[in-house]
């Protein structure tokens, strides 16, 4: 047979196409005794892709026969063959998609300019507005309704008068026969921040281009003494009355804006009052909770010493 082989490549005769498949390679598997690491046939060699194949053919479940092709080649340097698969998708090439119109990439509408300058020009635009505007108009006033205006003014009301019956708490526990520290700096804080309140609300408004009115203030009391409670329960109780007071009436504006269609100020209501609002009343009421526990006796001093720090 090798002779025969011999004698048709000195002739020179065209070497014929060999294809064999992975069962018939596994004919010619080596035993566990043979010792050749390679497995030859015909100067092919069964090349790894084909053994993976092969272990997969006998895995799974279905049945699906893979070809092996090899190429017998005599002038070759090698002797390993690669593995081909064979099949239907073998020559599948992918069409090249379409490329879309410029106006297909986004939403295919088309999008008209806008001509804010012809806008704003009108006679009921806003340049007319500015113009006609007197120096005692704002100029910066634009959305904002008169009910916005009015409630924003009513707040501003509220928080310096919280302030103010505050500050006569820190009056009154400041006195020599007080002589509480601790509460009185903790009302003066209050009063302060009640303060800070107000000028916020203040900024806003002009931000706005409304106008500040500041109401008349009526005088707060000036005791807090307590026959059952004492002083130090009494005074909390009713600094947790005001905070709850106060969190209804910024309820009440934000409500306003939220009718008159003001985004604005209802934000501005949500994020710089209402949840430190909802912390304030949690703490106060903590203090309520621990002086009714201590009465009015000498751990009302101990309390007033852990306010002061």
């Amino acid at each position: 047979h090798g002779h025969q082989r011999h004698k048709r490549r000195r002739c020179g005769d065209t070497p014929q196409r060999t294809e064999l498949t992975c069962d018939e390679y596994s004919d010619f598997r080596p035993t566990p005794t043979d010792t050749p690491k390679k497995t030859m046939f015909s100067r092919i060699t069964l090349s790894s892709r084909a053994k993976t194949a092969q272990v997969n053919k006998s895995r799974s479940t279905v049945s699906t026969p893979v070809q092996c092709n090899a190429n017998v080649n005599s002038n070759s340097s090698s002797s390993r063959r690669l593995w081909k698969p064979s099949g239907e998708n073998k020559n599948l090439v992918i069409p090249q998609l379409k490329a879309l119109n410029k106006q297909d990439t986004i939403t295919g509408l088309t999008i008209e300019a806008f001509d804010g300058v012809s806008e704003v020009t009108t006679k009921s635009g806003e340049l007319n507005k500015i113009e006609k505007a007197q120096p005692s108009e704002s100029f910066a006033r634009k959305m904002y309704a008169d009910e916005c205006e009015a409630a924003v003014n009513r707040q501003i009301n509220i928080e310096y008068s919280i302030s103010y019956l505050y500050h006569s708490m820190y009056a009154f526990f400041d006195r020599d026969n007080v002589g509480l520290p601790g509460f009185a700096e903790y009302f003066k804080h209050e009063s302060e921040e009640e303060r800070e309140h107000a000028e916020k609300l203040i900024e806003y408004q002009n931000k706005r281009g409304g106008r500040v009115v500041l109401g008349a203030l009526m005088s707060p009391i000036t005791e807090f003494d307590h026959e059952q409670k004492g002083e130090a329960l009494y005074s909390m109780e009713l600094a947790l009355s005001l905070e709850k007071l106060n969190y209804e009436k910024l309820v009440d504006v934000h409500k306003v804006a939220d009718e008159a269609g003001d985004p604005s100020l209802t934000d501005f209501i949500e994020g710089e009052y209402l949840e430190e609002q909802v912390e304030a009343i949690n703490k106060v009421a903590k203090f309520v909770s621990q002086l009714r526990r201590i009465g009015k006796g000498h751990a009302v001093w101990d309390f007033d010493r852990a306010l002061s720090n």
